[in-house]
């Protein structure tokens, strides 16, 4: 068992808005939000002023504890607003992809029987039609303004009281995310007060950050990674989280630079475009101090480049799953610069660990040994809402997640992951990591995005099967160009066996390879 080298924290016992904003008034006039494209600024006695009173609002509409709002937003200043109004008034809160279509935002309503809708005037057509398919929705809010519906900014105008909910930190759910479905149907994760806010301690010691730090919010709020690194993180301890509503390369550089930047917080797309993209030399981004990568696997070469050219210490990787509120492991800020190339870090205080053999998943593996990673901690969560048979296939019965990812620790407790198990392509039974493949396609200067799944051939056998998004300047790269430089480069078994070009790889709003969209029907099976 490997355990943290931190000191535990105790658990942190309070609603996630106590937990994040009690000291927003010791940070009073500071800004707490900043909108990136226009400016317009929240100060933390404005944040914590308006949440109350929207709260105040959402009760007086009839937002009862026990109540499931569904959060349907891209990133914007009021986002916050609306998740601490809804835990103040009671409520858990599902945040839902802006783009999901209506039957999917309706499934999502369904299963966790959604009474209210906070939404955006731009989405209001997804909201309405997705409210009408599920059925249960009592009334839809807009954040901003639109005929027909009540808007969180006249509640700012409530004076109705506001609302004194019991809640319990252990057992009330505050979160109630949907994993990825990347390896199944989209779950609702259960993510109590008090695992949110636990986590958001367990971090501070390796992530610390206070006042005159500025975190850039590109990845989206709805995700687990964006709710917590670039919203509950930083306001809990007094920075200003400048606020964009989607990635566009020159929005976010521009950004970067007008605001002063301090820390970024990404996904491994980023960090490509930051170490490849021409339009970054155009840009002053001296003010980052640095980089964490997380929500998927980042090369390590890619990594190199990245902070080579920005002049800055090595990106840092943290790891996690929503199921873990998410954080387990990050390489801490102080130790970037020492950390291996690869790593996703270190356990975070009051976490502990085992690897287990992919086998015989009793038996524990040391230190160099590649298997399953389990997680024990307070941040585990609660369980998925209404299907206690995944609960229990995922946490067993001594409480340890089985994140479903193969892993080896080094000597000095870094761990770097090597794949997913349900990823693993199995040649002639030799198990070959997509991750380690992408990571060699995106050195090739023709190669702009690659991802590699399993596929099998005409003799029954799985091989690698990259798909390749070409470079503009090289559209004359061929699939025997492709097999040729990775066969140059890895053993026998690891080679790719098949290439398809494409023009994009799809990806979850987290960075996430959507590997089953890249498979055939016969693949899927």
């Amino acid at each position: 068992m490997f355990r943290s080298e931190y000191a535990d924290v105790p658990a942190v016992e309070l609603p996630i808005h106590e937990a994040v904003l009690g000291r927003a008034a010791e940070f009073g006039d500071t800004p707490a939000l900043i909108d990136g494209t226009d400016g317009t600024t929240l100060s933390y006695e404005q944040l914590d002023r308006f949440h109350r009173r929207v709260a105040a609002g959402l009760a007086e509409a009839g937002v009862r504890k026990g109540d499931v709002l569904a959060l349907h937003s891209p990133n914007t200043v009021a986002f916050p607003t609306a998740f601490y109004a809804a835990t103040r008034a009671g409520a858990s809160v599902t945040t839902v992809h802006p783009l999901a279509t209506p039957e999917e935002f309706a499934k999502q309503l369904e299963d966790c029987a959604a009474r209210w809708i906070v939404t955006v005037s731009p989405l209001l057509p997804a909201a309405r039609r997705a409210a009408e398919l599920a059925g249960g929705v009592q009334e839809i809010f807009v954040c901003d303004s639109a005929p027909g519906h009540r808007s969180l900014i006249d509640m700012l105008g409530s004076t109705a009281p506001e609302p004194r909910v019991a809640i319990d930190p252990v057992e009330d759910v505050a979160a109630l995310p949907y994993s990825s479905g990347t390896t199944g149907i989209p779950k609702g994760v259960m993510l109590t007060h008090r695992q949110i806010a636990t986590n958001l301690a367990q971090l501070e010691p390796a992530i610390p950050s206070g006042p005159g730090d500025r975190i850039l919010a590109v990845l989206p709020f709805f995700h687990i990674y964006g709710l917590t690194a670039l919203m509950n993180a930083p306001l809990r301890v007094g920075a200003t989280v400048v606020v964009l509503p989607r990635f566009d390369l020159e929005t976010f550089l521009a950004a970067i630079q007008n605001h002063r930047i301090t820390g970024l917080y990404v996904a491994p797309p980023i960090v490509l475009a930051l170490a490849k993209h021409p339009l970054v030399a155009e840009y002053d981004l001296s003010s980052l101090e640095h980089i964490v990568s997380a929500a998927a696997p980042l090369d390590a070469g890619l990594a190199a480049a990245c902070s080579q050219r920005l002049a800055l210490p090595p990106v840092g990787q943290a790891y996690g799953m929503t199921e873990l509120s998410p954080g387990t492991h990050v390489v801490p800020l102080g130790a970037m610069a020492d950390a291996p190339p690869g790593t996703v870090g270190k356990l975070i205080a009051g976490t502990e660990m085992r690897i287990v053999s992919l086998d015989d998943p009793d038996k524990d593996l040391g230190v160099g040994e590649s298997g399953e990673i389990l997680i024990r901690g307070p941040q585990v969560m609660k369980g998925y809402l209404g299907r206690p048979d995944a609960t229990a296939a995922m946490i067993d019965a001594d409480g340890w997640l089985h994140t479903g990812d193969v892993g080896h620790v080094d000597a000095d407790g870094w761990l770097f992951v090597v794949d997913r198990v349900k990823e693993l392509i199995k040649y002639k039974g030799f198990q070959v990591a997509p991750a380690e493949l992408e990571a060699l396609l995106l050195t090739h200067p023709g190669i702009a995005d690659a991802a590699v799944i399993g596929h099998y051939n005409d003799e029954g056998n799985e091989v690698p099967h990259a798909f390749v998004v070409r470079q503009p300047s090289a559209p004359e790269l061929t699939e025997g160009d492709v097999m040729m430089y990775v066969a140059e480069r890895v053993a026998p078994y690891k080679r790719v066996r098949r290439v398809t070009f494409i023009d994009g790889v799809p990806r979850a709003a987290s960075g996430k390879i959507l590997r089953r969209e890249l498979r055939t029907p016969k693949e899927s099976a």
